[in-house]
């Protein structure tokens, strides 16, 4: 069967028709059809075929994931005076086509939006703020004080000063007051966050220098403190050994006492008991003092009335002079 050359072109130009009106929208996609620059009818969010009329109608896509916005690094000031710079990152997706397309038209004009609106949040935000605020994360996280170190006050050193909101309410505030806004342009805010919080490179050496010296004062302290504890350990030794040498001493004084008061008895009673062995006992007790008291160049004078001479009278009692 043959078939014409106008019902060829025909069904070429239906064909062309039909492929021209038709497209597909992904699932990661949102579509509004467009007529001379207008929406036309609601956005599409469903994936499938569709069709539009031909020619006269575009397609825009926009993206249905969640997207990123990375901020630049941006100079500005806290509350104490304090430069820093700080880096930013949002995610955020587009929620009402229709709108976002109207207001911005395409994703560059929404990223120069977001950060128009969060820049001007986070410098706000900063500025309410102190340096510590903004650099510890949580407010319920308090330092561990030692106690033998001085109260957790204020400007103590090598103590974290206790805050009352932290990076996370902070970011929580740029949040929310960014999010309404946002939401006029079709996009909902679905998180902000500080990426990087930095020094002002101009006075970061002086930062440094300061920290340095605070933890050398710490240091001193320590040593300080530590050497006092050694002088006091010191001290409470020497105080015991004199103490544990004093008691014995004393303890030393109390036996001998003791043993020469009954040494004493033992004498005593031996003398009142049997003169013969009094007479013993000192010949035996002038023995031991010749011994000590003369050796071979000893030259003595003596009495004749001398307890020590007269052991060396001759037996007949006649003195026998040395």
């Amino acid at each position: 069967m043959k078939y014409s050359p106008l019902a060829i072109l025909a069904l070429a130009f239906v064909g062309i028709i039909v492929l021209v009106s038709a497209y597909t929208v992904d699932q990661t996609e949102q579509v509004i059809i467009t007529q001379f620059g207008r929406p036309v009818g609601d956005p599409i969010t469903n994936p499938g075929l569709h069709f539009k009329l031909p020619f006269v109608q575009q397609v825009n896509r926009f993206d249905k994931r969640f997207l990123a916005w990375d901020g630049p690094l941006v100079e500005m000031s806290t509350k104490d005076k304090t430069y820093i710079q700080v880096e930013t990152f949002a995610r955020w997706r587009i929620t009402d086509p229709m709108q976002y397309y109207l207001r911005l038209r395409d994703e560059r004009s929404a990223q120069s939006r977001l950060e128009d609106i969060l820049g001007s949040e986070t410098r706000t935000a900063i500025a309410r703020h102190e340096l510590i605020e903004v650099v510890r994360t949580d407010k319920d996280r308090q330092p561990k004080v030692d106690e033998n170190l001085a109260d957790a006050s204020e400007g103590a050193i090598g103590l974290l000063r206790p805050i009352r909101f932290g990076r996370a309410e902070i970011q929580k505030g740029i949040f929310d007051a960014a999010s309404p806004k946002l939401a006029e342009f079709g996009i909902e805010l679905l998180d902000v966050r500080f990426k990087r919080i930095n020094y002002n490179p101009e006075v970061l050496e002086r930062i440094y220098q300061r920290m340095i010296s605070e933890r050398l004062q710490i240091a001193q302290r320590f040593r300080s403190e530590g050497e006092g504890e050694a002088a006091r350990i010191n001290g409470n030794r020497d105080r015991d050994i004199n103490e544990i040498a004093s008691m014995a001493y004393k303890q030393v004084q109390e036996i001998r006492g003791e043993a020469d008061a009954k040494a004493t008895a033992i004498y005593a009673k031996a003398y009142t008991q049997k003169p013969e062995a009094a007479e013993f006992y000192r010949f035996l007790k002038s023995m031991e003092t010749y011994g000590k008291v003369i050796n071979g160049d000893s030259s003595i004078v003596l009495s004749t009335n001398s307890e020590l001479f007269s052991l060396l009278k001759r037996v007949d009692g006649k003195a026998r002079p040395q």
